[in-house]
């Protein structure tokens, strides 16, 4: 029988025998694995029997985590990093080469962006389109294109990614769709369902949501044919052909980078995960409320959060995504200095971060997106009075009185 969202998380360590009727997997902190029999240590490393050899490569304790986001992702297999950051950082390195061409949507996380340009340095060309419409896709996609990059919603300014019309056109055209669902989260939105064939999540934000662990995934949905993906390499075809892309990232990337998630992080997070559902439907109720309330106010400009009427692709992700996030942006109006505003709010915390169970502000050109410069921030469509918010678990009366306070002393 199906169980819910929730429900899979809370029980999935329970589908394998766990050691002393443990209800949570054990963390297993062993960096080497040892065999009775040579004949299984040499079976293990050649990939014919499944087991693990050194802790740069797997964990039991990060396998149960891999296999709960797995799950999440309705994916086919994941694998686990040290970090958000390296989770992306495993697609380029692992899966593109010297002249290989990736369009990426032009509206990314600081740094995001900053990676690409460091790929660019490589030999990857890398073109920056307005991902809102699959047009600006279609339009930059040429012979040498492997991939697809796009985030659910846009970081800070909230734009949406045309995400089901750019899965079809990549089905269509055999190209790889990466899509980044960390400012969704699994529960918001599963991207298995608009035909992205890899999935990345930093565990570090919502899905663990206590702001105490990094980690990061990336998930194989199953969508994507690797058959006729052109850089795999020869001793990876070996193997099942579903499981080409993973098991690339897992030695391209974790073994030779060695961004390996350790099993303690992997225990925080994956206990975290389990009120991931309840965390998340409470934020996104408190941050609809919050740019409501700052859309009629006096003292602001503008607000992005796509679940306002007015947002470009409100209809968009209302069709999309469960609710509409946690992370809202705002400008005052022309006079206020963001310092003197930030500094009257008692209960967001002046610091950087997503899906916390505190809320979180700060000024967006005057720190996450400081190294870019004006251009490149004005090019990204992010003024310098912007101003973000990651909306925490408090009491929703208490926000809205606390934001409409300092507001009001303008």
């Amino acid at each position: 029988m199906a169980q819910g969202f929730t429900t899979t998380i809370l029980h999935n360590d329970r589908q394998s025998p766990i050691e002393h009727g443990s209800v949570h997997k054990p963390i297993h902190t062993s960096v080497t694995y040892g065999y009775d029999d040579a004949r299984d240590l040499a079976a293990v490393f050649q990939g014919k029997k499944s087991g693990y050899r050194y802790g740069r490569q797997g964990n039991p304790t990060v396998s149960a985590l891999e296999d709960k986001i797995t799950k999440m992702e309705q994916g086919v297999a994941s694998v686990c990093f040290a970090s958000g950051m390296a989770a992306i950082a495993a697609i380029p390195q692992a899966l593109l080469k010297c002249g290989d061409h990736v369009v990426s949507s032009l509206f990314l996380f600081g740094n995001t962006s900053n990676l690409w340009q460091t790929t660019s340095n490589l030999g990857i060309q890398v073109s920056y389109v307005d991902a809102t419409s699959v047009d600006h896709i279609a339009a930059a996609i040429t012979p040498a294109t492997r991939m697809v990059f796009v985030e659910t919603i846009a970081n800070p300014r909230t734009q949406v990614a045309d995400l089901e019309k750019i899965g079809a056109l990549c089905q269509a055209r055999g190209i790889l769709f990466v899509v980044d669902n960390t400012m969704t989260s699994p529960y918001l939105f599963c991207p298995k369902s608009v035909k992205a064939g890899l999935v990345v999540n930093s565990l570090t934000k919502a899905i663990s949501g206590h702001g105490d662990v990094l980690g990061g995934c990336v998930t194989d949905t199953g969508a994507f044919d690797w058959r006729s993906y052109p850089n795999i390499a020869a001793n990876i075809q070996k193997q099942p052909e579903t499981m080409w892309g993973i098991a690339q990232l897992r030695s391209k990337a974790l073994r030779d980078f060695g961004a390996c998630l350790a099993p303690e992080s992997a225990h925080q997070i994956a206990i975290g995960a389990e009120t991931m559902a309840l965390r998340v439907e409470r934020q996104c109720s408190t941050a609809l409320q919050l740019s409501e309330l700052l859309a009629t106010h006096k003292n602001v400009a503008n607000v992005y959060y796509p679940g306002l009427k007015n947002h470009p692709q409100h209809a968009l992700s209302s069709k999309l995504f469960h609710a509409h996030g946690s992370i809202f942006s705002f400008e005052l109006k022309p006079g206020i200095d963001c310092y003197d505003f930030l500094n009257q709010l008692t209960l967001p915390i002046s610091a950087t971060h997503l899906g916390d169970n505190r809320t979180l502000i700060l000024p967006v050109a005057q720190t996450i997106f400081y190294e870019m410069g004006p251009e490149r921030r004005a090019a990204m469509d992010i003024a310098e009075s912007l101003i973000r918010v990651s909306v925490g678990i408090e009491d929703s009366a208490d926000l809205l009185a606390d934001f409409r306070q300092a507001l009001n002393r303008f």
